[in-house]
Formats: C-alpha cells, sequence, structure tokens
C-alpha cells in the first residue's frame, strides 16, 4: 500500500507538470500532505505511540491542510492571476518532468545497497528536482514558493525512509517546513504584494536600494 501512496504521489508530479491554474498546484500540494499522512501512518510503524501521533497530526494539519489553506489566501489577498505563466510550453515541462523520473530511476537501479528503499530513493529525488524546475521554470513567485513547498515534501519523503530510527529527524524536518513556509515565505508573499499588483519575478528587477 506504501508503495501504491508514492507512485501516486510521482503521478501527482506529472499532473502539476500540465496544470495551467495556479488553484490546481495548491490542490496537488493537498494531495501530496494526505499521500504523506498515509505513508507515514504506514511506514512509521515501530517508533513510539505518541510520537506517530505527533508526526501524523503535524503532516495533516500543515501539510495537508493549513499551508494549502494559506496559499489560498495569499492568492486572493494579492489577487494573483489563474494562469501559472511557465516559460516553457506545458508539453515540455510534462517531457522534462518525465525525464526527471526516469533519470532517478535509472540513478536508484545502479546503487547497490541492501539498506536503501528504492521507492523512496526516486520519490524524493523526483520531487526534490521537479521542485527545482518549477523554481526555474515559472515566472510568479508564488509558483517558486509552491516549488520549494515540493521539495520539502521531498525530503520529508526521504526522512520517512529511516524514520522508524530517527523518529525526532522527521519532527525537526516537519516544524522546519512550517516556520519555513508559513513565516518566512509568508511574510515575503504579502510584503511583494503590497509593492506589485501582480507577484512576477521579472517585477523583482525593479527593486532598489535606497
Amino acid at each position: 500500500m506504501t508503495n501504491v501512496l508514492l507512485i501516486i504521489f510521482i503521478i501527482s508530479l506529472l499532473y502539476v507538470a500540465i496544470a495551467n491554474r495556479i488553484i490546481t498546484y495548491v490542490r496537488v500540494l493537498a494531495l501530496q500532505g494526505s499521500i504523506l499522512f498515509g505513508v507515514t501512518f504506514l511506514q512509521l510503524h515501530e517508533i513510539q505511540t505518541w510520537n506517530l501521533v505527533l508526526i501524523l497530526l503535524e503532516t495533516i494539519v500543515f501539510k495537508a491542510v493549513a499551508v494549502p489553506m494559506f496559499l489560498g489566501y495569499l492568492i486572493k489577498r494579492n489577487k494573483i492571476t489563474r494562469e501559472s505563466e511557465p516559460y516553457l510550453p506545458h508539453f515540455i515541462s510534462l517531457i522534462i518532468v518525465t525525464m526527471i523520473v526516469v533519470i532517478t530511476v535509472l540513478l536508484a537501479n545502479s546503487i547497490q545497497d541492501t539498506h536503501l528503499d528504492k521507492i523512496f530513493f526516486i520519490v524524493s529525488l523526483s520531487t526534490l528536482f521537479t521542485g527545482l524546475y518549477f523554481i526555474a521554470s515559472r515566472k510568479k513567485i508564488i509558483t517558486h514558493v509552491m516549488g520549494y513547498l515540493m521539495i520539502e515534501n521531498g525530503v520529508f519523503v526521504l526522512s520517512l525512509a529511516v524514520g522508524n530510527e530517527m523518529p525526532n529527524l522527521v519532527n525537526l524536518g516537519i516544524m522546519l517546513d512550517v516556520f519555513a513556509s508559513v513565516l518566512i515565505l509568508g511574510i515575503f508573499l504579502n510584503k511583494i504584494g503590497d509593492v506589485f499588483k501582480d507577484v512576477d519575478v521579472d517585477q523583482l528587477t525593479n527593486l532598489k536600494d535606497y
């Protein structure tokens, strides 16, 4: 069942590559948060019950509910247009993300380590590089934030592979997600929205020091 959820996670990366609306990105992030909740529940079966409950609450509350709702609020507050406005066509993005997944699969198969859970390795690296690609290929700052959140999801997937041995590592990773994505990036987007009518990265070139 864990492998099925992780495969659905990869499919969500391919889907978001062809998505044209920013709200779709938010929904995919919420879906990924829900998938991570399920993977956490199935994977972390050897840790203490109270720690598992804490991790599950952190995952479902922040990754699946709070962060997507906060992003939706930022989109409405800053009156961001619905289009994602990529630099490359969506078909090209789909090809690139597919190549990323294929390359990570080949890389995982080339590693001869019995302790390596290859499915977690593939999903985490695919998510990490897809997030980096979204940061590089999208015009709006809000989509850059979502790319960063994808990177965090990739790191979280990798931490789940060793979560039974080091549960505190998973806790620290989630709390860092909360502070970085909600506080720092949220304040940043709010301030940018007060300066510009539409948060396009091209407009950052107009920022000057006085």
